[in-house]
């Protein structure tokens, strides 16, 4: 099951097994969930180099040292925290009990139960964190998991399946692989939860397969993430940090930049800046074994698509570092910025992930809050200034699913912070504390006292006459 396409009755079969495991496992103690998540942990540092070989080939050039940074640490920074702070959110809450029982001796808390069985989808720009940082919390709230990496990687998705299948049992963890038939089938199982991350259009019909079963979601998607430059901003420090994510993964980053505002005055200072930042990390792009490649062919003619339609609709667009045609063997590209398209052009309305980019001149701030409110809620919003109370006006305007000031894509580094989106870039979130309640059930308990006063107080059947004049007398405004 761990090496070869999973069929649909291979899947349903796997998670009615675990799910029967589950329940007759019991409570899951701390211990246990902390053996599981120090397990995925071994996994990692025991196939970390077999991973990164897989995710390298699979990009056709992704430098070794990036996946250990962005995929392995990352998702060992998830773990790890879960790990060491579970023992404290697992502890019940002690809830307000209501007058008078709270007088009585009734007490109250909040219990987190695990759910059962949580599939997680992952998704090829970053195959084993998107995977295995929902994993820490799945494991930490004491769920069993069933993992999909994506077909897009299959090299990384099979190295990740005999991974698992050496050191766990799949009742407890389970890798399942195959093409889009699979995706659809494991998004019909009646999970307990279910963990997606992707495009918004793909989510749609995991929502409707979902919806068969009353499956809750977690929808890690994406959109037009946007950036702000006010006129206060260091102009040089915004160029630096947005060319850093923009030479990220090649772009390919669901919080990465895709439409950057700047004052019109300062558009092309800015361009300057970003084209000197851009090529200091990435002096030349053939043969540059840093950066890295665009992921298959499909995606690459994708991106270009984009770049060449508004370039027939007249829109500027300059490239970074400037390059030679590129061979045509390779799907490295240089750093495509196209400048104030016509906003009917397809790279407005689509998620870029790729190397390329928007840049907007804007007069006044309101106007390109508009612009950012007249489209669908961002995964991540950016804004570069020294202003306070132009910050507050900006964070008060808007509504994403994280923000960075100063930066970009840092908030999602926030162990002890939920990440996630709203409205089109997802719903539900991972990471830290949030996370674990995700997957949690949040279960009230209420334990009554030795001593009920109602039948005493008039207030159980046969009601007295004076029943009705003592509710009303209660029915106040205060």
């Amino acid at each position: 099951m761990t090496c070869s396409s999973t069929a649909p009755e291979q899947l349903s079969s796997l998670l009615a097994a675990q799910k029967k495991a589950f329940i007759e496992a019991g409570p899951v103690s701390v211990e246990q969930r902390r053996q599981r998540i120090q397990r995925v942990i071994e996994l990692l540092v025991r196939y970390q180099q077999p991973l990164v070989e897989a995710m390298d080939a699979d990009f056709g050039g992704r430098p070794q040292g990036f996946s250990l940074m962005n995929d392995v640490l990352g998702s060992l920074a998830s773990l790890k925290y879960a790990r060491d702070h579970l023992p404290h959110w697992v502890e019940d809450e002690p809830r307000q009990v209501f007058a008078p029982y709270d007088q009585l001796g009734a007490k109250a808390w909040v219990m987190h139960q695990p759910k059962g069985s949580i599939g997680i989808m992952g998704t090829w720009n970053a195959p084993l964190f998107t995977l295995l940082s929902p994993l820490a919390c799945v494991l930490a709230a004491g769920n069993r998991a069933i993992l999909k990496p994506s077909e897009v990687v299959p090299l990384t998705a099979s190295v990740l399946a005999r991974a698992f299948g050496e050191m766990f049992d799949p009742l407890e963890v389970a890798v399942v692989l195959g093409d889009a038939d699979v995706a659809q089938a494991f998004t019909a199982q009646p999970f307990d939860h279910l963990v997606f991350t992707g495009s918004t259009a793909v989510a749609r019909s995991v929502m409707r397969n979902a919806a068969e079963n009353l499956v809750p979601l977690t929808l890690e998607l994406g959109g037009k993430s946007p950036v702000i430059i006010s006129r206060s901003a260091d102009l040089a420090k915004a160029a630096f940090s947005i060319a850093v994510a923009k030479a990220n993964n090649g772009g390919q980053i669901c919080i990465n930049p895709d439409v950057v505002y700047v004052p019109r005055e300062q558009m092309a200072d800015f361009i300057g800046a970003l084209g000197a930042a851009y090529s200091e990390l990435l002096p030349t792009v053939e043969d540059n074994p840093d950066v890295v490649s665009v992921v298959n062919d499909r995606h690459l003619q994708r991106v270009e698509s984009y770049v060449q339609d508004a370039r027939q609709r007249g829109a500027r667009v300059e490239s970074f570092p400037r390059a030679l045609k590129a061979a045509p063997q390779s799907r490295r590209r240089p750093l495509q910025v196209v400048i104030d398209p016509p906003r009917d052009s397809l790279i407005m309305h689509e998620e870029i992930f790729g190397p390329a980019l928007v840049l907007l001149p804007y007069e006044k701030l309101d106007r390109a809050l508009a612009d950012i409110n007249s489209r669908e809620r961002p995964l991540a919003l950016y804004y570069f200034g020294q202003s306070e109370e132009e910050r507050r006006h900006v964070l008060q305007h808007t509504l994403s699913g994280g923000v960075t000031i100063n930066d970009v894509m840092m908030h999602a580094a926030m162990h002890d912070a939920p990440f996630g989106g709203i409205g089109a870039s997802g719903m539900g979130h991972y990471h830290g504390r949030e996370g674990f309640l995700e997957f949690s059930h949040m279960r009230t308990v209420f334990k009554a006292p030795a001593h009920d006063p109602r039948r005493e107080w008039g207030m159980l059947p046969p009601y007295g006459e004076h029943f009705q004049a003592t509710m009303q007398s209660m029915v106040t405004p205060d």
